[in-house]
């Protein structure tokens, strides 16, 4: 049970985010404000926001347990990560912040594809369907890491810990929309980087903990438990980064391309000192835990701040991780708020809806989708969480491939990003499936290459029109 001084820090932070979220909401007053704050956000805030929605509690949790158990062999999926999130900023960003714009404004991915292909709306409608059905899943499942987390750190019952988990949630991205969300995840950024730094630090340094305890293995990226697929598997998740909705539209908020370069440079250096953090966390624990063996491998950075922090810092500690879950669930509640409101509801039911009108769509969104999201999550043993294990690569597999060569292929018809979709999530979903031999491989690799070539067969027999060559060809010309 945590004691009241780390109760009253976690608390405080929490009162924080919400004055921020109040805050926000008197700066919304468009869904293009609501959805990507108005294109107006800074390049320190972009940066950081496309971290904390990206890693999540796997950055405090996963990555640190993995580590705990299997040692520095976790890494390649760290180098995975930093060389996609690297080429995501290197040749996505500035090419979807202008043609987003370029295209009428478009606020979402499936609102941006129908125009960049002059769609009648299938694929649209598409775009939108599988988006959603993702992340309604992906959603419920970080409110059951969140509800866990409580539940151990608090000692609530189950049900109790996921209803404040999911309020709290709620209420900033409810009133504060794109704004809310960014400056919070910006936030929950540094204090993510604060604690992974300083954990480990505590641990080799003021404790001189060695790392001699520890097996050889446990300390070489390399060993004699690696295999080809495994390490292909892990340096694959990179792929995702081209797919991920919450984190591309992160590229179109913000509010000049030429501060891309420098948010790339603080994004990237987060990110590799977060990772760096984050193995050392799990190092530091297994042999600072060498003797005493933790039940639960992810839980090793909570064990950490607790033995070793007063309780004062222990609950700034806490706060970091369920900062990092929030972080992206927030986002995912954006991106289905914004998919509902600009892919449905404007689109097929209210087209001349006012942007007060869409706002208040977004915001029911969110609650509806959280509920829904909720409800899924009221039983944490749900077979609907194992669709999260792949919904990163579904999500990679599926959009990786079509915003590429929509951003860079003047030939690529409506059809052809049709079928990349559609092959891309059904790769996914069938490989998933099968066990053993090659399907041992990470399901994002065949997923995204299966799509990529049926994105340009298909293309290649039925090619864009000329308006769509045309449309291309002027936004070229604007590079």
């Amino acid at each position: 049970m945590i004691s009241t001084p780390a109760l009253i820090t976690f608390f405080g932070y929490l009162i924080l985010l919400l004055v921020i979220g109040t805050l926000a909401y008197r700066a919304t007053s468009t869904s293009s404000d609501y959805i990507l704050g108005g294109r107006k956000m800074g390049p320190a805030v972009t940066a950081l926001s496309v971290g904390a929605s990206d890693m999540s509690g796997w950055l405090l949790l996963g990555l640190p347990g993995s580590v705990y158990l299997s040692g520095l062999g976790e890494m390649w999926i760290g180098i995975g990560l930093v060389v996609g999130a690297w080429l995501n900023w290197l040749i996505v960003a500035k090419r979807l912040r202008i043609y987003t714009f370029f295209t009428d404004d478009a606020l979402t991915m499936p609102d941006f594809l129908e125009k960049r292909f002059h769609d009648t709306g299938v694929l649209r409608l598409v775009a939108a369907s599988i988006t959603l059905l993702f992340f309604v899943f992906y959603t419920s499942s970080g409110m059951v890491g969140g509800a866990i987390l409580f539940e151990k750190v608090f000692g609530l019952d189950y049900t109790t810990a996921l209803m404040i988990g999911s309020a709290i949630i709620v209420s900033y991205t409810f009133v504060g929309g794109f704004f809310a969300v960014s400056w919070t995840d910006f936030l929950q950024g540094l204090l993510m980087l604060f604690a992974l730094l300083l954990v480990p630090a505590m641990v080799f340094g003021a404790h001189e903990v060695s790392l001699d305890s520890l097996p050889p293995a446990m300390t070489q990226a390399v060993s004699d438990n690696t295999t080809a697929i495994g390490m292909i598997s892990l340096l694959a998740w990179g792929l995702g980064y081209f797919g991920q909705p919450h984190i591309l539209s992160r590229f179109m908020a913000i509010g000049d391309v030429k501060h891309l370069p420098l948010s790339r440079r603080i994004a990237m250096g987060w990110m590799l000192l977060s990772l760096v953090g984050a193995l050392a966390t799990g190092l530091a624990g297994a042999a600072f835990f060498h003797d005493k063996p933790l039940p639960n491998a992810e839980t090793v950075f909570i064990e950490l701040s607790r033995v070793l922090f007063n309780p004062w810092m222990a609950g700034i500690l806490i706060a970091a991780i369920l900062s990092a879950i929030m972080s992206t669930i927030d986002s995912q509640l954006l991106v289905c708020s914004s998919v509902v409101t600009e892919d449905f509801y404007k689109k097929w039911l209210r087209p001349e809806a006012s942007e007060r009108e869409k706002v208040m769509v977004g915001r029911l969104t969110v609650l509806s989708v959280a509920v829904i999201a909720t409800l899924i999550a009221l039983n944490p043993e749900s077979t609907v969480l194992e669709l999260v294990s792949y919904a990163w690569a579904g999500f990679g597999a599926s959009f990786g491939p079509v915003i590429l060569l929509a951003l860079y292929w003047k030939g690529y018809s409506r059809f052809g990003a049709i079928a990349t979709i559609l092959v891309g999530a059904a790769t996914v979903v069938l490989w998933k499936q099968a066990e053993g031999g090659i399907f041992e491989l990470y399901e994002i690799l065949p997923g995204f290459l299966f799509a990529t070539i049926a994105g340009v067969l298909v293309s290649l027999l039925l090619p864009a029109d000329n308006k769509t060559l045309a449309l291309h060809h002027t936004f070229e010309q604007k590079l």
